[in-house]
């Protein structure tokens, strides 16, 4: 099959092309060895691809459209809109056409790194999908982007989660993100979520999700610092000149966002000891200096939340505990959502100016710090599905905390 060139746009990575045209990473790379052996693409490069990669069917006498999606679990747009060369034809016999994942219907998808734009476009569909979905920002970035939230339901209870504080973590945005689709999804169609009853989280419970807290960061671990980034010499130098930042934790101004909260915060910054912007651990010159960290305190003192969630990667661990400020309920209220998720309950200490640490100090009600999956930041998009389920689980428990913990179905 004869190889075809396209023109690298700004914020593509490998793992997005080779999404978009339906290829294995490792296969993009193999094409393209040279840039593969960059830290990051460049705007206007030319990329060898093998068009019409994955899941391929040779359409077979007197097959039609609308059988074949049906066989492969689909519709007929969303396999006309896969194939739009055939746009026009209407007999498809002996034609080689392309597949798509049966979850066409599914708005919150990996297709190689879950960044800002994906995230902008899911707020946007999500709203426009469920009626009873509204979203807004709660602020804005360092460089100026919207921080946005998502909210669900109607109940008294109010349940925050945020995501994505620190840069290298984006896998988390895209796993809160898909639990609000389903939770949206099972609502509609008047079915149970994991056997939970969603009219009754509907009802009973309002889920707000910061699901970006960190846009630059990630923005940053994905796309690097080419194509005229406005910070480019001065995030290298914070980076020790390495053109990669797959370890960057920190906001675009190289302040650890997840330090820089007012729950003795010098003592923190003191522990780290690093007094310089930086990849990571940098508490920054005061406690909310950064626009991310200052727009997430101030609105959450906006609103009464009954407990929070900030998920992070990686440990499979809960921390719960704040210098004995916790209230009673949330000893045993972590160890049922470890019991749900498989996630271990840890009391830690020796840690301190956190979004749940001040949170519990400031409000004295349920505040966890979820670290989610097992591996290196990045984590790989392989454990997706694993940690979807994994969190969406504790969640579940969450939204029906009651007497008994539990409203799953009987």
């Amino acid at each position: 099959m004869e190889l075809q060139w396209i023109i690298v746009q700004s914020g593509d990575t490998l793992s997005r092309i080779a999404s978009a045209h339906h290829m294995t990473r490792a296969l993009l790379a193999a094409l393209n060895p040279e840039a593969a052996a960059q830290p990051y693409l460049l705007a206007g490069q030319m990329l060898r691809i093998l068009p019409g990669t994955g899941r391929r069917y040779a359409v077979q006498p007197g097959e039609n459209v609308g059988w074949i999606a049906e066989r492969f679990g689909l519709n007929e747009k969303e396999l006309r809109d896969a194939n739009p060369e055939f746009a026009n034809v209407e007999d498809w016999c002996g034609r080689c056409i392309h597949i798509p994942d049966s979850n066409g219907k599914t708005i919150v998808r990996l297709q190689g790194e879950y960044g800002y734009r994906e995230l902008s476009r899911d707020v946007a569909l999500l709203e426009k999908q469920y009626p009873f979905i509204s979203t807004g920002t709660i602020g804005a970035s360092v460089m100026g982007k919207a921080i946005p939230y998502v909210k669900i339901g109607e109940g008294p209870h109010h349940i925050h989660v945020n995501a994505s504080v620190h840069a290298n973590e984006w896998l988390t945005s895209a796993v809160i993100m898909r639990f609000v689709e389903e939770y949206a999804r099972a609502f509609t169609d008047s079915m149970p979520w994991q056997q939970f009853r969603t009219e009754r989280w509907m009802q009973e419970t309002t889920l707000w999700v910061v699901p970006m807290v960190n846009p630059d960061g990630v923005e940053l671990v994905q796309e690097g610092v080419v194509n005229r980034h406005p910070h480019a010499k001065q995030l290298l130098a914070w980076n020790a000149g390495r053109p990669h930042f797959t370890h960057w934790k920190a906001n675009i101004r190289g302040v650890d966002l997840n330090d820089q909260f007012p729950a003795h915060w010098e003592e923190e910054a003191a522990r780290r000891g690093i007094t310089s912007p930086g990849p990571r651990d940098y508490a920054g010159k005061a406690p909310l200096s950064e626009p991310e960290a200052k727009a997430l305190a101030e609105w959450t003192e906006q609103h009464s939340f009954a407990a929070v969630v900030s998920l992070h990667s990686q440990g499979q661990e809960i921390y719960w505990n704040y210098r004995d400020l916790e209230p009673r309920e949330s000893a045993p209220l972590s160890r049922r959502l470890a019991r749900a998720s498989g996630y271990k309950a840890v009391k830690l200490g020796g840690s301190d100016a956190g979004y749940k640490d001040w949170f519990i100090q400031q409000f004295r009600k349920p505040g966890f710090t979820v670290e989610v999956g097992l591996g290196v930041n990045p984590l790989p998009i392989e454990q997706f599905d694993d940690i979807c389920v994994e969190v969406g689980l504790l969640l579940a428990e969450l939204l029906s905390d009651g007497e008994t913990g539990t409203e799953a179905l009987s």
